[in-house]
């Protein structure tokens, strides 16, 4: 059967966003190995972002952004991170953030100031959650971080940790506790150079290292009382918001799926040149490589059919059970580090080797398990939903 003929493009319309990813991803492919070893932050692959408008491409259109939904999302993050993953988490974080700007309840004006902002140049936000003593706030408990209302506005104290994408955030999410006789909990937004604010150079991972996911530490940071973007009693923040923990499942998920398909292709072309004087023929040719392959691309062909499936829902406004998220993103980046692992095995010294990317891949899809939920967490919710408790 003949294929139907494909459109002609012209030479001014901007090519398919796939297109327009994979190009990106290739370009700071060249780069990856560097970041990684310096842990420098990689501010030109978002100067590049921006330029192809990507910075906007969850931001709401009539704040001046895309308007993309969950599966361009999904396709940004997952190619991104095929190319740099480091770059992908940041951008997945700004993706996370902007999606919600319309539904949320901000401030109109501060809500358009960020997807503009967004729109016109290199201006990035992510949520600061995690503290040293609280840890995950999806395990519960109040933040030790406080912002107190003074008449001037809120002053607000604490530190926190894992503050991914730091160096080039404009601004801040910061999960805080008030300080009132019946505290509320939740969203101050901070510009992130307001005088009081200290970055502590802490990160040194073994994966991920051009996240700079530093410390940051507030000290009486005033910023004005309508920057208090979301505060609830704290028990208004125990039930999980369907379409809210769906953009995080996909986007983790396909962020940790990006790599493996990444640490598959360098597997796919060493298998394929690879050729043993005792063999006399490429690795390839062997039938325990070739099974050894088609167990990876199983893996990867169950994460591309749940991370579009997810993602149609969302878009389609039929969200999956937030239980149903976290079991995705436990599968699919499962399934991620799996794959790696098959790839490492089947390649060993020269897998494991500082000059090849495998090695890197392999240490960055393993941070996938510290993504909250963790893996127990969605096990233990899933088994108390079947149990009936």
């Amino acid at each position: 059967m003949a294929r139907p003929e494909q459109p002609l493009r012209s030479v001014d319309e901007p090519p398919p966003l796939a297109e327009t990813v994979a190009a990106l991803a290739a370009e700071f492919a060249g780069t990856a190995a560097e970041y990684d070893r310096s842990a420098a932050f990689p501010f030109a692959n978002f100067q590049r972002l921006a330029e192809e408008g990507l910075l906007a491409l969850a931001t709401p259109r009539r704040f001046g952004g895309r308007g993309g939904g969950l599966r361009d999302a999904a396709t940004v993050i997952g190619g991104i991170a095929r190319g740099e993953p480091s770059t992908a988490l940041v951008l997945s974080m700004q993706y996370l953030q902007h999606a919600s700007l319309e539904e949320r309840g901000w401030p109109a004006h501060l809500a358009e100031r960020l997807g503009r902002e967004a729109a016109s140049g290199v201006s990035l936000i992510n949520a600061l959650r995690v503290e040293p003593e609280l840890g995950s706030p999806s395990r519960g408990g109040l933040p030790a971080t406080v912002a107190r209302r003074t008449p001037e506005g809120w002053r607000v104290s604490g530190r926190k940790i894992f503050s991914t994408g730091i160096p080039i955030l404009s601004w801040l999410a910061v999960w805080a506790a008030t300080d009132e006789a019946e505290p509320r909990v939740g969203t101050i937004l901070v510009p992130a150079r307001a005088p009081g604010i200290r970055v502590v150079e802490s990160w040194d991972q073994l994966g991920m290292r051009a996240t700079n996911s530093h410390d940051v530490v507030l000290e009486d940071v005033l910023v004005p009382l309508d920057h208090a973007v979301d505060l609830r009693p704290p028990e208004a923040w125990r039930t999980a918001e369907p379409v809210k923990t769906a953009w995080g499942a996909v986007l983790i998920g396909a962020l940790y799926d990006g790599i493996a398909r990444a640490a598959r292709d360098w597997l796919v072309g060493f298998l394929k040149t690879r050729t043993p004087a005792n063999l006399g023929a490429p690795l390839a040719t062997l039938p325990r490589m070739q099974e050894s392959v088609g167990e990876i691309e199983t893996r990867l062909a169950v994460n591309a059919r749940l991370i579009a499936g997810a993602a149609r829902e969302v878009d389609d406004g039929r969200p999956p059970a937030p239980n149903e998220s976290g079991i995705v993103k436990l599968t699919v980046t499962g399934n991620a580090i799996a794959a790696v692992e098959t790839a490492v095995r089947l390649t060993g010294n020269p897998g494991l080797a500082r000059t090849n990317p495998l090695e890197r891949h392999y240490r960055d899809v393993l941070c996938a398990r510290i993504h909250t939920p963790q893996d127990d967490a969605v096990r233990i919710a899933a088994g108390r939903l079947a149990l009936g408790l």
